[in-house]
């Protein structure tokens, strides 16, 4: 039974403005179709629906007495030829993986002028793109029925007509998502239109950009894979724009072959002029006639503007290579976004004009999210103003905040985040400031001590500077902020708040003021700070600038003026293992917080200990000899081996070190806080130990170690 009546192919549309541009209907080559003989109420008719979709189909019609005559695949009908509902013009069926049944009938209408999918398979079938719609959304003058209508206005008058016709199966209200401008929150009307392109195979661009990538350090590494990918499967590069603003395209073309004014290059010279005296408004308020004559006729003026990706690719060149800068820039630093965005126009762009990449390196960071990881929001009200975070923390401690982060990841900050790091801000500005205070009345030019000349600990601080500043200086190199910070804070907290600085106040403080002991201290101190305000000018630019006002000696006028300091090097080797007096003051200093706790000393220096070691650590420390004590900060202190340790002596370090620590039951000395045996030994001076004595009234002491 072959049926009777007409034979047509039902679509489904939420968008009946897009019939006028209709050229074609798409079926799947693939899916199952029926031939269904039904009468919908204007007489026997028959429908091809796609067979999956035909119970909701003629539900939908309110039918539910049809037939089907035949069954077919999609592919066979291929170019048969379609009568459109409204227009006297035939249009071919054609095929497209777009076309599924999740919806519809199977069929869908394609207007390569009003969507992406249908341009393209309109493209491969060769259609005409017939865009009769203009910038305002209105219909041309020349669209048959609609002339004048904009678009969304003219739905329901293309529903009329259809139903006029005798071509409406069914009409109702669907509510569906439909796309809205990201930015003025407006529907938005798809068109096809003449653009502007550059092309990424013409003149061998992407090949060229593919080999520029690779010349490129990336930070992190992923950033390479992830823009080469991007540049190797991206589409020709669209450049222009239809908006009321931005850098125009000051061309003319052609009205009838669409050729670009012979004279284009003097043209843009010319209209690039009276931009420079007017604005951008002179090209867009020129008269055609002004620059071409009465050519200008014949020529249409192009208001289209440039991608902003395209004026923001460039500066390289309106940037750099117009104010005589150097070529490549040395680095591009942007989020995690940018791939896609301004390292790929800049890319493209400097590899077009001189076949090189515009820059050496690309480091990319992350986007700031809160302490729970969720992106800031004011709706969240998880937002952290940085403006409030200078007026009430200060603008170093927002920089510390960004350096202390990998920034390779998302990037954590909260007001708790910023007030821990205001507390390790204030560590190392208060390093800094006990240095500046030390160094009051130093002149390095008058007092500094040659490094030969410098006790064992000063010259050890000054070998682990020059280590340190070796770490710094390749962190610096390789964007490693973070560990910058991590370095930095360390050096404060262990090496000389922990150690180097509270072992050298006794001698700052009890030797005489231009005694080697002292100005061996101070040089080093001062090499410290030299060293330090440099590593961190780069972040804690606003505080290295405040205390280079403050450091002693002759110096130029910015800390951001100079280069790496160079601290000095002893020619002699260093006589004293200080890694190994290290471990051993935590291992005492654990001994002496459990005699203070049971409140039989306060200070350290209320306490004398002796020290049971193995051969390796007695060799250590043995070279000491009394300035152990110093070390270690308490009042006595002997090395002796393991041998010789009593039943009382605590173990300590595995093992290789046992600790006897106890109150001292001598005297205290008013003037250094140590208990000696000798305190009174002087009739002169009562209450001073021997060495305070030979410090206020003799030559001085002499120190070699620390």
């Amino acid at each position: 039974d072959s049926g009777s009546g007409p034979i047509s192919v039902p679509i489904w549309t939420t968008t009946p403005w897009t019939l006028p541009a209709n050229q074609a209907v798409a079926l799947n080559a693939d899916l199952d179709y029926v031939l269904v003989q039904c009468d919908l109420g204007a007489g026997p008719e028959r429908l091809l629906i796609a067979e999956a979709l035909l119970p909701d189909v003629m539900a939908r019609y309110g039918c539910d007495d049809y037939k089907i005559l035949a069954h077919a695949q999609g592919r066979a009908f291929e170019r048969a030829m379609l009568a459109h509902p409204f227009y006297e013009r035939h249009v071919p069926v054609i095929l497209g993986d777009h076309v599924t049944t999740e919806s519809g009938t199977g069929a869908v209408h394609t207007a390569p002028s009003h969507g992406q999918e249908d341009f393209a398979v309109g493209q491969a079938y060769g259609l005409p793109v017939d865009n009769p719609v203009d910038g305002r959304g209105v219909f041309l003058s020349g669209t048959g029925l609609f002339a004048g209508e904009h678009v969304f206005k003219a739905n329901p008058h293309i529903v009329e007509v259809l139903r006029e016709r005798g071509a409406l199966l069914h009409h109702a209200q669907y509510a569906h998502s439909y796309p809205h401008c990201w930015r003025h929150k407006t529907p938005v009307i798809f068109r096809a239109t003449p653009q502007w392109f550059i092309g990424m195979e013409s003149n061998g661009l992407r090949e060229q950009a593919l080999a520029a990538i690779a010349t490129v350090r990336w930070t992190p590494e992923w950033g390479e894979e992830r823009i080469r990918l991007m540049v190797a499967n991206r589409p020709d590069w669209c450049i222009s724009r239809q908006r009321t603003w931005g850098v125009p395209i000051p061309f003319f073309v052609h009205k009838r072959s669409g050729e670009l004014h012979p004279d284009t290059i003097a043209l843009i010279e010319r209209v690039a002029e009276r931009v420079e005296a007017g604005g951008i408004d002179a090209w867009f308020d020129l008269d055609a006639a002004e620059l071409i004559g009465v050519d200008a006729a014949d020529y249409e003026k192009v208001t289209d503007i440039l991608d902003v990706w395209f004026d923001s690719g460039v500066v390289h060149y309106a940037v750099l290579e117009r104010n005589g800068f150097e070529l490549p820039a040395d680095l591009y630093l942007e989020g995690s976004d940018q791939h896609r965005g301004w390292f790929q126009s800049s890319l493209l762009t400097g590899v077009a004009m001189r076949g090189v990449a515009p820059y050496r390196g690309v480091l990319t960071h992350g986007f700031t999210v809160d302490a729970q990881g969720r992106k800031m929001s004011k709706s969240i009200g998880n937002t952290v103003a940085p403006q409030q975070v200078m007026k009430t923390l200060g603008a170093d401690i927002l920089r510390l905040w960004v350096a202390a982060t990998d920034f390779s990841g998302e990037m954590n900050v909260s007001d708790e985040i910023l007030k821990r790091m205001a507390d390790s801000y204030r560590r190392m500005r208060n390093t800094l400031r006990f240095l500046l205070a030390n160094l009051n009345g130093f002149d390095p030019a008058a007092h500094a001590v040659a490094p030969d000349d410098m006790l064992a600990l000063d010259r050890w601080v000054l070998d682990r500077i020059a280590a340190l500043q070796r770490e710094v200086a390749d962190a610096y190199e390789n964007f490693e902020f973070h560990l910058i910070y991590q370095r930095l804070h360390n050096f404060c907290v262990r090496d000389l708040g922990g150690f180097y600085l509270d072992v050298i106040k006794d001698r700052q403080y009890t030797t005489q003021a231009d005694s080697l002991p002292r100005r061996s201290c101070q040089t080093a101190m001062y090499h410290v700070a030299e060293a330090m305000v440099r590593w961190l000018a780069p972040i804690l630019s606003f505080t290295a600038e405040e205390v280079w006002q403050f450091l002693p000696g002759e110096r130029p006028a910015s800390v951001l003026l100079t280069t790496w300091y160079e601290p000095p090097a002893a020619s002699a080797s260093q006589p004293i293992d200080w890694n190994t007096v290290l471990e051993v003051r935590v291992a005492v200093a654990r001994e002496l917080e459990r005699l203070r706790v049971a409140g039989e000393i306060g200070s350290s220096l209320d306490a004398e200990v002796d020290l049971y070691c193995d051969d390796k650590t007695l060799a250590a420390l043995a070279p000491l000899g009394d300035e152990l004590r110093f070390a270690l900060i308490v009042s006595e202190a002997h090395a002796h081996s393991a041998a010789e340790r009593p039943a009382e002596a605590v173990a300590a370090d595995e093992g290789r070190l046992f600790i006897a620590a106890r109150r001292s039951p001598n005297e205290k000395c008013v003037r250094c806080w140590h208990r000696r045996a000798d305190v009174g030994s002087s009739a002169e001076h009562p209450e001073l130990c021997a060495r305070c004595v030979e410090n206020v009234a003799g030559a001085g002491e002499e120190r070699h170690f620390a």
